[in-house]
């Protein structure tokens, strides 16, 4: 589980490792400080995985601006986190599927971690499937780390507050990211 298309699924490696099964996703719950959290990880193919986010919020009755999706992106550099309060599908098949399956509602915050883009003409779907080196996993594991941090702070001060003050830091990571190699 180590390719470019796994990266929402890493970011459960860092919460307890209690697991319940369910027919379409894994799930712990826990607290973040006194605050009740519910994590899930989708067991469906990653394109697909509107189906199970989708019946999971309706079958708990989350209120979809209470649901953070955490996805991969290829339009920011490697290991930079933007923290949004609803937005589009981007043209990534996975969050088309959660937008279809919340009912074409967008208005959801998610939190994306970039993975680079494909290098010259490499294929999009093979970049994908590719393997982190060792430079590119190493931001992407403190990117991980950064993004339970934007959890607490989401948590902490609201969604607007922690955007506004997570994204700022993480566009300056951008501009020292974009010029170190990942190869």
């Amino acid at each position: 589980m180590h390719l470019r298309s796994h990266r929402g699924f890493l970011w459960t490696l860092f919460t307890p490792k209690l697991f319940l099964e369910k027919a379409l996703w894994s799930f712990v719950t826990g607290f973040v400080g006194e605050v009740p959290v519910f994590l899930a990880k989708p067991q469906t193919y990653m394109n697909l995985s509107g189906e199970s986010t989708g019946p999971l919020a309706a079958y708990y009755k989350l209120p979809l601006n209470q649901v953070l999706v955490f996805h991969d992106d290829m339009n920011l550099p490697c290991g930079v986190l933007r923290l949004h309060d609803k937005g589009g599908h981007g043209s990534h098949k996975g969050l088309k599927s959660v937008i279809y399956n919340f009912r074409g509602n967008r208005e959801f915050p998610r939190l994306r971690i970039g993975i680079g883009s494909p290098p010259g003409q490499m294929d999009p779907k093979a970049f994908l499937l590719q393997k982190f080196n060792v430079t590119a996993r190493q931001r992407i594991d403190e990117a991980l780390q950064e993004g339970i941090d934007a959890l607490k702070l989401l948590l902490s001060k609201g969604l607007t507050e922690s955007a506004k003050r997570f994204n700022k830091e993480q566009k300056y990571k951008h501009l020292r990211v974009q010029n170190l190699p990942v190869s």
